[in-house]
């Protein structure tokens, strides 16, 4: 007997979306069954375009305590299509990619990121890199065939599968990448720590790094999943950066998040490097002309001069991707990308000292880790990296248990329009003078006439909000932050008592005042 589900039917009933790349979810609803079906619609939408390859879909994943079981989920969806399964075990997200293209594979990588241990997810790729938007929508219209007698009432399937050996090939691959790029004894005489935590990037980092020169000392290592996301970087890593910076006499502390694809850099002082900070110098160092780039990132990428085009692009790198690609048909020579979350992508080949990079169109963390490295072992120190680029300062962060509909709704009710301003932006953000401009490409991102900048956005992967500023100095974007995390925590305070704006007040006809909150009574 056979139940017969479309995915985003599936997706409503089981509550696993799609949020970058892939599916994510909580993992008591990430269950064998959810897993297999997913699984069977990214291979049949590969086989409706031509794209299965030689019949064999590798996988990994990272090292959350679910990563195991949904990766054996995973495989029996292959298998019962006919595929090969290689398992490429413990690898980053960005090492598995690469595996898959090289090889003209599909890939599937198992990992949430940097969301908690009780979220995991489902990360494609097919033999050309990670999906993008147009697949995620052939994917959502697939309707996929469960044989009911593999799996026991919760969802779990009744004979548990086992996982093929373990094959190194997409770990050794990944790490060849870049001691084939980077000259041997780069890297001589640096002291680096490694932050573990959970990362499982950790071993990559510590081959490529000893190997180029580096004295390693790793550090935090951690049996619990640590959910490390770059862009909120937690209190506690801060304060053990800049701890282990001064025991340990480090020039850098270096880690990523959980599936390796977010790079955290810290300097010598062991102050953590901004993502879109690192991005501007890694896409310097490469000789890039053009930079892709969320609308969320750093304007001093604008303000260096060093790139013939900056494109700027909603946030997620499915969306950096389509923009890298285009800037290829038409003709860019040397192209990259990245995110304010520190991953960096390249859509192009680089030569640099008679020395070839081959293109890697997926968030990649080591690359970064190196070349802010080797630049800081030339220039004396990272902290000098980045006195380097204009003086503009960002800084960001999230309130989490913020319903995503919330947020939209509330974002949509204000209306930032200079000195004509009903949505009351100036009233609740005013300290930065008045509005001059505003982008609403994804979230909204506001300038005001001092040239600080707001942004503010609901998440795409989990209930929260994220806020993003930029000023000429980092204790003042440090202030300007504070603020507006306030008023977002008020906002948050107002939902958990109330309808979010305008719910109900439309269907009631109830008014609302200018800000999209009704009056207390």
């Amino acid at each position: 007997m056979e139940r017969h589900w479309e995915i985003e039917q599936l997706m409503v009933r089981s509550g696993v979306g799609f949020g970058t790349s892939g599916a994510r979810g909580t993992v008591a609803a990430m269950t064998d069954e959810v897993c297999y079906a997913y699984t069977l619609a990214f291979l049949q939408h590969l086989e409706q375009q031509g794209q299965t390859g030689p019949g064999k879909l590798a996988i990994a994943g990272d090292l959350r305590s679910s990563t195991v079981r949904i990766m054996a989920a995973v495989a029996t969806a292959a298998r019962s299509r006919g595929y090969q399964v290689i398992n490429s075990g413990f690898v980053p997200s960005p090492a598995l990619a690469l595996y898959g293209m090289s090889n003209g594979l599909p890939a599937i990588m198992v990992t949430g990121s940097h969301i908690p241990d009780d979220r995991n997810g489902l990360k494609f790729n097919t033999p050309s890199g990670e999906i993008l938007k147009s697949d995620e929508t052939a994917i959502r219209a697939q309707m996929v065939a469960i044989p009911a007698s593999r799996f026991d009432r919760a969802g779990s399937l009744s004979v548990p599968p086992e996982l093929p050996k373990v094959d190194p090939a997409a770990f050794e691959r990944y790490v060849r990448r870049y001691l084939d790029f980077f000259p041997a004894g780069c890297l001589d005489g640096f002291r680096v720590g490694i932050y573990e935590h959970s990362s499982v990037a950790s071993k990559v980092l510590k081959r490529v790094l000893t190997t180029l020169g580096a004295e390693v000392i790793a550090l935090g290592y951690s049996e619990r999943f640590v959910p490390v996301d770059t862009e909120a970087i937690r209190a506690e890593d801060r304060v053990l950066a800049r701890r282990w910076s001064t025991e340990y006499r480090l020039d850098s502390v270096v880690s990523t998040d959980g599936d390796g694809d977010r790079p955290m850099v810290s300097d010598e002082n062991g102050d953590w490097i901004r993502g879109d900070v690192a991005g501007i110098l890694c896409a310097r160092y490469l000789g890039a002309d053009t930079v892709v780039t969320p609308v969320s990132s750093n304007t001093a990428v604008e303000k260096t001069g060093a790139f013939s085009e900056v494109l700027r692009t909603r946030i997620g790198s499915p969306f950096v991707i389509e923009a890298m690609n285009r800037a290829c048909r038409e003709g860019a020579k040397t192209v990259v990308g990245y995110e304010a979350n520190g991953g960096f992508l390249t859509a192009t080949r680089i030569d640099r000292e008679e020395r070839s990079l081959s293109p890697l169109p997926t968030r990649d963390a080591v690359i970064v880790v190196l070349i802010l490295l080797r630049l800081a072992r030339e220039s004396g120190g990272v902290s000098r990296l980045v006195a380097s680029l204009p003086d503009r300062h960002t800084a960001s962060d999230r309130i989490q248990g913020f319903p995503a509909e919330w947020a939209r709704l509330k974002l949509d009710s204000l209306s930032p329009n200079g000195a004509d301003d009903p949505g009351g932006f100036v009233e609740i953000f005013g300290i930065g003078g008045s509005p001059v401009g505003s982008d609403i490409t994804d979230g909204l991102r506001v300038t005001f006439e001092n040239g600080e900048i707001i942004h503010l956005r609901p998440s795409g992967n989990a209930p929260e909000i994220r806020c993003y500023v930029e000023s000429d100095s980092e204790q003042r974007s440090a202030r300007l932050l504070a603020h507006c995390l306030r008023t977002l925590e008020s906002w948050k305070e107002d939902f958990m008592h109330r309808s979010p704006p305008g719910a109900e007040d439309r269907v009631a006809g109830q008014p609302v005042d200018q800000r999209g909150l009704r009056s207390r009574t």
